[in-house]
């Protein structure tokens, strides 16, 4: 299983020196057909697109989703931070693992 990344240049940049493929996307068009060839890939297990990137294709997003179960498409904060009304990534994290990961009590 393999891991891919939609995203902003930057964020591309780092996830690459991390050894996760990926692909920019400057637009929704470049983004919708950035996701439909990252989930024909048989080998990615989990699909991982910035906020940013994921809010200009979110009807494509939830069609995959409601439609298969993998790949798994996880949306993360892009460089400038979460969305306002998103989640920040460490409280992803910490919702994800179920356990304090930082030494911050905040609830996420």
């Amino acid at each position: 299983m393999k891991f891919y990344c939609i995203a902003d240049e930057d964020t591309v940049r780092g996830m690459r020196l991390a050894g996760v493929e990926g692909r920019t996307a400057a637009s929704a068009r470049e983004a919708g057909v950035a996701l439909a060839a990252a989930v024909s890939e048989p080998d990615n297990g989990i699909v991982i697109l910035t906020q940013d990137v994921a809010s200009g294709i979110r009807a494509q997003i939830d069609a995959h989703r409601l439609a298969h179960e993998q790949p798994l498409i996880v949306e993360i904060p892009g460089p400038a931070g979460p969305l306002a009304g998103h989640l920040s990534l460490h409280q992803i994290v910490q919702a994800a693992a179920g356990v304090n990961v930082g030494g911050n009590d905040a609830e996420p």
